[in-house]
């Protein structure tokens, strides 16, 4: 559906439609749920990131000798498959990121690593989940058809 807003024209999503009326009541936490390459590149980096988180955790709590690092293993894994299959993709980033700052503090035998998946789960946190998500199932575009009537 074509619409003209503030002088530009093109598909718009529901969200700006709704704006446009007046209505920011169903805002959501994303605008967009790209997908092509952008899409698959957010879905490239869910994986890598969750799997990653998953990985280490669950290795992490076999071989934890520590109670405290083996049950803060055991916290990266949760948001870890949050990320792996994309549900509440911001809320699982922005827990990752900060469970990882958190093991770098604890832990400083490798820091370079953490640091990387800390930024890597703060970006996929900023950016959203992308079009090959659950939340986009749940939570992506809607089609809004508005009768001039």
């Amino acid at each position: 559906m074509q619409h003209t807003l503030l002088g530009v024209s093109g598909d718009f999503n529901s969200n700006v439609l709704l704006r446009e009326m007046g209505d920011s009541s169903l805002q959501r936490l994303f605008s967009i749920f790209p997908n092509g390459w952008p899409g698959a590149g957010l879905l490239v980096l869910r994986i890598a990131s969750g799997g990653y988180l998953l990985t280490n955790g669950i290795t992490a709590i076999a071989a934890s000798g520590a109670r405290s690092l083996g049950s803060l293993a055991l916290t990266t894994t949760i948001p870890g498959g949050l990320l792996l299959i994309g549900l509440w993709t911001p809320v699982a980033g922005i827990l990752a990121a900060l469970l990882e700052a958190l093991m770098i503090l604890m832990t400083i035998e490798e820091p370079k690593k953490g640091i990387l998946l800390l930024c890597v789960c703060a970006a996929i946190a900023m950016l959203g989940p992308g079009c090959w998500s659950i939340d986009s199932i749940l939570f992506g575009r809607r089609r809004l058809d508005v009768n001039d009537e």
